[in-house]
């Protein structure tokens, strides 16, 4: 002990730098620190000086200052704020000079006019966990101003940052541009936005200094942006909003908290030689855990002319892991909680993970008939419905009737009724009248899906089908083909490629037939029909030995199947081609 007196006070600091710093001065040293000069005579120093602030060191980036009252240090960071927002609307978007804010009152000790302690740590610590443009308080600080500054807060809950020892409570100060993001996490926690499963996607990082990268990184997100919008069942972010979050060491769940969000899907961009490394990743929000992730490649080359098919191949991989950790949320859940978009997604869970039979039908139909229950104008289900109605009857595992089939029309056409501009909707219902027997008004409905989204692989299998059975054979069995190219990931493929196989077999095709009887088994080992097909195929080729290995197959899968089943799933004609292989069985 020196003895010597330590001076303490209870002071307001603001912490500030640059964000992307290094980045700036890579690109372009002498503008960036021209800039950087403009600004500080322009905007910083005045806003200071006006708040009764003091300046108490600078970095090449950054900035320490000290207030008497911190009410006098939020005012000065909004207004600093709201002045480099407006001037940087004219500049382009890499060449923009953003600070990050922190603030926090505490105790300090002052050595020499500068000031030490764990109140300056915090607000710098605060300031690294802002956004590019934004603030962060800590709830010393939100306690002062609250009622006394023109801004609102976002509660960030207990922060765990870098070199601070216990959890700091934070507040986000919301103002400017981030107020419609604010609205939006009011009508969250008021109830007015849809319920169901929400999803962000942050803007993906760029982790080289490439200005090319940069337009890609942005085309990239917002392209997933729009064709997650078109995913059934989940309530989008939009891009204003979740833009705002530009900084990658915001956690998952502040931004969950802020948005409103049960899922975020974050990505990056690297260059590695002659080759863009795409990187994505679907977190669950509220605990960070890593849901999927995905690794796409191409060369620089051709990055901006591939860039719709990278977005695609995302959204490939992307939709079914969101789909399927929805199903999984929903099974969490009480019975009482689930509403009908979650009834919804059980019923494609039941039909994607159990197999088909009797039981599975009737399993995803009373989820989709709970689910109309819960909402009347769901025509979402009300088409899948339909559907499943019409399979079953087609591949025997009900008795076919007019009675069902005059219901499931019905239903088909009801639901055409409710939305006639969701090709989703319109691919099932579409496909179920074609299945019913109405071919010409399915292939209508059918087409104006396909023309609404040319990325629905469900319609356009649907549509290649149809044709197929009208008597175009090759062009249906062309259409099929390229509906299975759109969706390589999806969950109804081994259904799809056992159908194609039948229609391959039509146009006496039966090694292409027998081709995909196998690849369908392999992509769901649970259904018995390609099994079947593979008998028929291999029948009509002569091989009567391995047509009744195939036949033995099917039947292990489904012991209740008859004769009767295969003439109505497969044709008169192929069940004539099994007859002798059957009573060889």
């Amino acid at each position: 002990m020196t003895g010597a007196r330590v001076e303490r006070r209870l002071a307001a600091i603001l912490a500030a730098d640059v964000a992307g710093y290094s980045r700036l001065m890579g690109a372009d040293e002498e503008g960036t620190l021209a800039s950087l000069r403009v600004h500080r005579r322009d905007i910083l120093d005045p806003r200071i000086a006006a708040h009764r602030g003091r300046i108490v060191k600078t970095t090449g980036d950054g900035l320490l200052i000290e207030f008497a009252s911190v009410v006098d240090a939020t005012r000065c960071a909004v207004e600093v704020q709201l002045d480099l927002h407006e001037r940087n609307i004219s500049v382009p978007r890499d060449r923009r000079l953003e600070f990050r804010m922190g603030i926090n009152i505490g105790d300090v000790i002052v050595e020499d006019d500068d000031l030490f302690g764990d109140g300056v740590n915090v607000a710098a610590r605060l300031e690294g966990v802002a956004e590019p443009g934004g603030i962060v308080i800590s709830a010393a600080a939100h306690d002062a101003v609250l009622n006394r500054v023109t801004a609102e807060f976002r509660d960030l809950g207990a922060l765990l940052l870098k070199n601070i020892e216990r959890p700091v409570h934070a507040f986000q100060v919301v103002f400017g541009p981030a107020a419609g993001a604010m609205e939006h996490s009011r009508r969250v926690q008021a109830g007015s936005v849809a319920e169901g499963p929400s999803i962000a996607v942050r803007p993906f990082k760029v982790l080289s200094e490439s200005r090319e990268l940069e337009f890609l990184a942005e085309g990239l997100a917002e392209d997933v942006i729009a064709l997650l919008a078109r995913v059934p069942g989940f309530f989008l972010i939009s891009r204003a909003s979740s833009f705002l979050f530009q900084n990658p060491e915001t956690p998952a769940s502040i931004v969950a908290r802020q948005l409103g969000v049960r899922y975020v899907l974050d990505g990056s961009v690297r260059g590695a030689g002659p080759q863009v490394r795409v990187s994505t990743q679907l977190a669950e929000a509220a605990t960070g855990r890593i849901l999927w992730s995905g690794k796409f490649e191409a060369t620089r080359a051709e990055t901006l002319e591939l860039q719709d098919d990278i977005a695609r191949g995302i959204m490939i991989e992307l939709e079914p892991a969101l789909t399927q950790a929805q199903v999984n949320v929903i099974r969490r859940q009480r019975p009482e909680n689930v509403d009908a978009w979650g009834c919804y997604h059980q019923a494609a869970g039941a039909l994607g993970g159990k197999g088909w039979n009797e039981l599975v039908v009737t399993e995803a139909q009373n989820f989709l008939r709970r689910a109309l229950e819960l909402d009347g104008n769901f025509a979402l289900a009300r088409a899948q419905l339909a559907l499943l109605s019409a399979l079953a009857q087609n591949t025997g595992l009900v008795e076919p009737s007019a009675e069902r089939t005059e219901e499931a029309r019905t239903t088909a056409e009801m639901a055409i009724a409710a939305d006639t501009g969701s090709s989703e909707v319109l691919g099932y219902a579409g496909c179920a009248l074609v299945d019913l027997g109405n071919r010409e008004r399915g292939v209508e409905i059918l087409k104006q899906a396909v023309e609404i989204d040319p990325s629905n692989a469900q319609a356009e299998v649907a549509l290649g089908a149809a044709l197929a059975m009208m008597g175009d054979l090759d062009a249906g069995i062309a259409r099929m083909r390229h509906g299975i190219r759109l969706s390589p990931r999806d969950r109804r493929l081994a259904f799809w490629g056992w159908a194609l196989g039948g229609f391959l077999l039509r146009a006496n095709r039966p090694e292409e037939a027998l081709e995909e009887a196998r690849i369908a088994a392999r992509r769901d080992p649970r259904l018995y029909l390609p099994a079947i097909l593979e008998a028929v195929a291999q029948a009509a080729l002569g091989r009567t030995e391995l047509a009744q290995c195939a036949l033995m197959s099917a039947r292990r899968l489904r012991p209740e199947l008859t004769r009767q089943e295969i003439e109505r799933s497969h044709g008169r004609h192929a069940a004539k081609i099994l007859a002798g292989v059957w009573d060889a069985n």
